[in-house]
């Protein structure tokens, strides 16, 4: 997942941080209410996946658990575990980009959840109607493994 960054005094700052904003007040402010709806579904579909509550991430993001990453540039910083983002243009889920040793399974599921883009680690769907929920949940929880297996708790 990356996240939104800014220079401090030459040093990148990650921008993207756990707050303390309500997730109920952001799903229910969304102006679309379509968004709304599907907001509150995936929101529903990672607490069972990932039988963490959700939290905010920035101003847009709602996270699921957290881990602490160090890049070989030697950035590190911590993100949420699991994750989604209802924007106007697309609800956008976070998943784990490559799957590691797991990628034929997550292709597979990738071919049978209908309409979407992907990303380096983005899903990209515009209506939830045009996806199979079940297969979405399972690609969640595949993504919800591999974390939890590349950055043990």
């Amino acid at each position: 997942m990356l996240a939104r960054r800014e220079i401090v005094m030459g040093k990148a700052e990650i921008k993207t941080k756990a707050t303390e904003a309500g997730v109920a007040d952001f799903i229910l402010a969304l102006p679309d209410a379509r968004r709304r709806d599907e907001a509150t579904v995936i929101d529903a579909m990672h607490e069972r996946v990932t039988g963490q509550k959700a939290r905010m991430w920035g101003p847009s993001i709602i996270g699921y658990g957290s881990y602490d990453y160090v890049y070989d540039s030697g950035h590190s910083g911590t993100m949420c575990r699991a994750g989604f983002s209802p924007r106007k243009a697309a609800m956008t889920l976070y998943l784990m980009g490559h799957y590691l040793d797991r990628q034929p399974e997550a292709d597979a599921l990738l071919a049978k959840l209908g309409k979407h883009k992907t990303g380096k680690s983005c899903l990209y769907v515009n209506k939830l109607a045009d996806v199979d929920l079940e297969v979405l949940e399972q690609l969640v929880a595949l993504s919800w493994e591999v974390m939890n297996e590349r950055y043990p708790v």
